[in-house]
């Protein structure tokens, strides 16, 4: 269970140093130590950056560098670590250079906007579209990522299955007529502006005559980089213009026709206000979309601890995704959240202190494992815990810790490098050249956003944990920890599966070391083994 909740909550390994005093602890001050720890915001960021499709380049054919994205990855990491109120950091990634545009981290925040992909090649033919398909980009993971609503479906026609018009769809897109990337140079105070001797460049969105947007490659000085009004278009085409967009959201999220509940909350005169608006109308839970935005995030939390969600299509919640497998405690959990003033941590607290969650992957009692699963194959009602593989970045950086590499810095510029031995969260995301390592374990490819990473087993996978220079580099790192110890076969498998080895799996051992001349290469072998064995990328 230590070790479960070890990995589901940072990502990390228990220490064989802190297990003894672990194990006599009562589960809830284990639970409060590990959300408390600098690492649950590494762990938990990556999942929402998926949902955000990060990455730190363009894409298309240049695919050029953005080379100030990383700190939204970091805001990402704070804010989950500070426990920000859900709310505040949905508003804050909408609109928070118009909700707080003195405080650096909200500018920051602004990056899930500017995230997607994006050409840097602009001819005149493809300007208005590619504008087109810059705001359809912001307001699509919007909708997936925040509501689990595919409001891009609504572009081109009224939503085949959901009750969203074109209409609503342009309505919602005008949000971001004026909203560009921009590079800015600001004070690094991380929240409040502090005075720091040091400025830095900013990615950000934001809008009005007082930024500068991203400097792109254009055929023509003429192209402009948005233009003043967004048009209902016919079939999602620019060159069939309806009538102007008038501002406002999806009706069928919206209990009321007077959109002035929302208008005017920005704090900053330059911009127009709509996206502040449509902040505060996304977590309004008595007239907006509040309560669904809790349901949400509440399942994307369920998902990461059991494997599935409440709602199984996690990315989508209407009429084309699954229904709830337990609909009251969806909105019962939801609710909890809200009352919780929006604050995640406790969520995950009673979660991890739940029945459901302590739940064994195997039999305690055979005729009745029999029973429920003939009943329930499909375990939707959590009488067992399916086994699960870890993800790319937490097998990797499994590795580097048991091996005793692992740079535990956190925070700053990502690289491509992939003999880096800082955790893999601070691997650079380079759309056109993705690590091959994080790749072949299922990596998101990172041009839309992904709910749900898939979990291949391949042939290529166990011959890399073999092959690969950077895998072999750990194992010799983790053999000589463990040569000067008194005990190696114990201390490889305590640091290894946090336990000690069953009196079979010694003699086996002893049985290989004493049969090869050179106990270097020999220990160097075992200790690749472990790494490549099936307890040490899924936990049990």
């Amino acid at each position: 269970m230590i070790r479960r909740l070890y990995f589901d909550v940072t990502g990390l390994p228990p220490t064989p140093e802190a297990l003894p005093s672990l194990l006599t602890a009562d589960l809830e001050s284990v639970v409060d130590q590990l959300l408390a720890s600098p690492h649950f915001g590494e762990r938990w960021a990556r999942h929402w950056l998926d949902v955000a499709r990060y990455a730190e380049s363009h894409g298309f054919e240049h695919d050029s560098d953005r080379p100030a994205a990383y700190q939204y990855r970091d805001f990402v990491i704070r804010a989950l670590n500070a426990d920000m109120p859900y709310d505040q950091f949905v508003r804050w990634q909408l609109a928070g250079d118009e909700l707080a545009p003195n405080k650096v981290d909200a500018q920051i925040a602004t990056g899930f906007l500017a995230a997607g992909v994006h050409p840097t090649q602009i001819t005149i033919a493809d300007a208005e579209r590619v504008r087109y398909d810059t705001m359809d980009d912001m307001l699509s993971t919007m909708g997936s990522a925040m509501l689990a609503t595919t409001i891009g479906c609504a572009r081109c026609h009224d939503h085949r299955y959901d009750p969203i018009p074109t209409s609503d769809y342009y309505r919602m897109l005008s949000a971001f007529t004026a909203t560009v990337r921009v590079d800015v140079d600001r004070n690094p105070g991380a929240v409040d502006s502090e005075p720091s001797a040091e400025p830095r460049t900013l990615l950000m969105c934001s809008e009005g005559p007082h930024v500068k947007p991203l400097k792109l490659h254009k055929s023509s000085e003429a192209i402009p980089d948005l233009y003043a009004q967004t048009f209902v278009l016919r079939r999602g085409d620019p060159a069939q213009k309806a009538a102007p967009a008038e501002f406002g959201f999806l009706r069928a999220l919206t209990r009321t026709d007077d959109i002035s509940r929302w208008m005017g909350k920005s704090n900053n005169p330059h911009t127009s206000g709509r996206r502040a608006a449509l902040s505060y109308w996304i977590t309004d839970v008595e007239a907006g979309a509040g309560h669904l935005l809790a349901r949400v995030i509440v399942n994307r939390t369920w998902q990461h601890y059991f494997g599935r969600g409440l709602v199984a299509t996690v990315n989508d919640f209407g009429a084309l995704g699954e229904r709830p497998s337990h609909p009251e405690l969806l909105d019962w959990l939801a609710t909890k959240l809200i009352e919780g003033g929006w604050r995640l941590k406790p969520l995950h607290k009673l979660i991890l202190l739940s029945e459901a969650y302590r739940m064994a992957d195997g039999p305690a009692n055979q005729q009745d494992w029999t029973h429920n699963q003939q009943l329930d194959p499909a375990n939707q009602y959590l009488w067992r815990r399916p086994v699960r593989r870890l993800e790319a970045e937490i097998i990797r950086d499994n590795a580097l810790a048991v091996s005793g590499l692992l740079d535990r810095t956190q925070y700053g510029p990502g690289t491509l490098e992939e003999s880096m031995v800082r955790r893999s969260i601070y691997f650079g995301v380079k759309r056109s050249k993705l690590i091959p390592m994080m790749q072949l374990l299922d990596w998101p490819d990172t041009l839309s956003s992904q709910g749900e990473r898939p979990v291949t087993t391949t042939a290529s996978q166990a011959l890399a944990f073999l092959n690969d220079s950077q895998f072999q580099r750990m194992a010799v790192a983790f053999a000589s920890r463990i040569q000067s110890s008194p005990d190696p076969i114990g201390s490889a498998y305590q640091l290894a599966f946090a336990r000690q080895p069953t009196q079979q799996e010694r003699t086996r051992v002893r049985m290989y070391l004493h049969g090869e001349r050179d106990m270097v290469t020999a220990y160097e072998s075992l200790c690749a083994a472990l790494l490549s064995s099936n307890e040490f990328i899924y936990i049990e």
